[in-house]
């Protein structure tokens, strides 16, 4: 990771796409990453799962590419390719020897100005979401266990309860002609960031991508996205789920997470928070929770650091043997007040600020990781280099910081417990 955030070039092309580049010394090969500003808390009510079925739709070629081409191209030159659907946003990203860079670029440019959406290609799409959420999630154990379930918990509000992968009458219901107003509306030029990084030129890479994409038409793009913030309920709020498949119980803890993008330094604290909690035998829940037979983790997000914009969430989740729950519950209980009371300090803090910056810098040792978190800190936070920021935050933290972030999830405001059962309780 640079020491300097100007080691980030920008710009903006005509047609509103903004680009992002940064060279990486070492890296053996470039990686790009288009995010798009539209996710699962984008859809509306009767149409869930959209953004995911759309991320499907993004590789079933455009004016100069077929079928499978994208896909094709990459890996014929060594290269990984893949996508992924975030509840506000959806990047395409793939890692490549520097020498292909410019057909990256090409192949971007191309399903960005000109996609090709048919109803063949449309309909056996669906079919591989709709068998994708029965191998995912109702035909697996815990499957999306917490991020499907807990949210409904926590929140009220639709954008911020409706499960991503979308229930199944809504994508029977969708159309082709849905898929094209999607596109129009959310895949325009001045809706994405593209991000480059690794072995390039920074400003060569900003005119390849110039080129690249000029001839991609500008497109009016959505406005501002809602704010999706809810008021903290004053007390618990708490849930059951039922999952046949399951071979134990679980249990998983949710709580607000601050706003990033006002106070980066309160929720580096709880990045912090999830190393001291869980990460090694020694950690706090792991050392008192094993001893029970349970295994507990916690994160930042659902789906990582800086992933999703405000409101996001701090969750843990211990799976454990029948009749433990109670006992569970309370250890965590426990041990989040001891550490909001202060009673973790100098080595134990220390070393949970080690671990959370340890695992920062080793993800962004992957290009993959890091173009996909250079695009989507431009996209969500306006900040590309919100990375290096959050770094910086972690290594100033103090005792109080995670005193701090431990009282937040200790408060009953806010928070949220959802019980996992294999079986209902007989009445």
């Amino acid at each position: 990771m640079p020491d300097a955030a100007d080691a980030i070039h920008h710009t903006t092309l005509d047609n509103g796409l903004r680009l992002v580049a940064q060279r990486v010394e070492g890296a053996s090969g470039v990686g790009v990453s288009v995010n798009y500003r539209v996710g699962f808390r984008t859809e509306t009510p009767g149409r869930s799962g959209f953004a995911h079925l759309f991320e499907h739709m993004m590789f079933q070629g455009s004016r100069n590419t077929v079928p499978g081409e994208h896909f094709a191209a990459v890996q014929a030159c060594g290269g990984i390719v893949n996508g992924n659907t975030f509840p506000d946003s959806t990047d395409y990203f793939q890692v490549v020897p520097a020498g292909a860079l410019r057909k990256v670029l090409d192949l971007e440019a191309d399903r960005m100005g000109f996609l090709t959406i048919s109803p063949e290609q449309f309909a056996t799409q669906r079919s591989v979401v709709k068998e994708e959420i029965r191998l995912q999630v109702t035909g697996k154990p815990y499957g999306g266990f917490p991020w499907t379930a807990l949210p409904g918990v926590m929140f009220e509000r639709w954008a911020n309860t409706h499960n991503g992968f979308g229930e199944l009458a809504d994508l029977d219901a969708a159309t082709t002609e849905d898929c094209g107003a999607f596109f129009r509306t959310y895949y325009a030029p001045g809706n994405a960031v593209l991000a480059m990084c690794g072995d390039l030129d920074p400003e060569q890479a900003l005119a390849e991508a110039r080129t690249a994409f000029r001839a991609v038409p500008g497109r009016t793009v959505p406005g501002p996205p809602p704010d999706l913030a809810e008021p903290l309920p004053e007390q618990e709020r708490r849930g059951v789920r039922f999952d046949p498949l399951a071979p134990q119980p679980a249990l998983a803890l949710g709580a607000r997470l601050p706003d990033a993008g006002h106070d980066l330094r309160a929720y580096a604290a709880h990045v912090a928070l999830t190393h001291l909690l869980t990460t090694g035998g020694h950690a706090r829940l792991r050392a008192a929770l094993t001893p029970l037979g349970a295994k507990v983790d916690s994160a930042a997000g659902y789906f990582g650091p800086l992933a999703v914009t405000h409101p996001d969430t701090f969750v843990i989740v211990a799976h454990h043997a029948p009749g433990l729950a109670g006992e569970v519950e309370e250890t965590v209980k426990g041990h989040l007040a001891e550490v909001a009371s202060g009673a973790a300090h100098g080595a134990e803090t220390a070393r949970a600020v080690a671990c959370a910056r340890t695992a920062l810098y080793r993800d962004f040792d992957s290009i993959a990781y890091r173009v996909r978190f250079l695009a989507r800190g431009a996209l969500l936070f306006d900040r590309a280099a919100i990375g290096e920021d959050l770094a910086r935050n972690i290594d100033d933290l103090t005792d109080g910081d995670l005193a701090a972030a431990a009282a937040n999830v200790s408060s009953p405001a806010g928070r949220a417990l959802l019980t996992l059962l294999p079986e209902e309780p007989a009445r």
